[in-house]
């Protein structure tokens, strides 16, 4: 299967996804990406611990993947590849079946260690870019 089959399959199956890095910020990449993904039709539920508790874009925030409720198909990272591990630890508490890491977050450790657990990966791309691309 090529990465584009891959992405393809992943927009097509997710309903839900984490973000992890999540910011409060209108200008910020993460705020722009989860408020675009939301109008597409995803439910998009905000990590971040400096706001838990809040809510972001009709979504309250929590501190943690393993804080959250509701099942979750899909973590998107916005953080820095050194963080990365620890996020695919949390997400390996969870029902999520891919890890997403964002343009630039690449962790070539965390990706082996989320894809032996039967995680699919998908490292240094955007879903707001890649359904952009794709015309949806």
């Amino acid at each position: 299967m090529t990465i584009d089959q891959e992405i393809d399959n992943i927009l097509a199956l997710t309903h839900t996804i984490a973000v992890v890095g999540a910011s409060e910020k209108p200008h910020r990449d993460s705020h722009r990406v989860m408020s675009f993904l939301q109008f597409k039709g995803y439910r998009v539920i905000p990590v971040n611990p400096r706001l838990t508790g809040q809510t972001l874009l009709g979504e309250t925030v929590y501190a943690s993947l393993k804080d959250i409720p509701d099942r979750i198909d899909m973590v998107d990272i916005f953080r820095r590849s050194e963080m990365v591990p620890e996020v695919v630890n949390d997400a390996l508490h969870t029902d999520a079946g891919t890890i997403w890491m964002q343009l630039g977050v690449i962790n070539e450790e965390a990706a082996k260690t989320a894809r032996n657990a039967g995680l699919t990966v998908i490292m240094d791309h955007c879903p707001k870019l890649e359904l952009e691309r794709r015309g949806r």
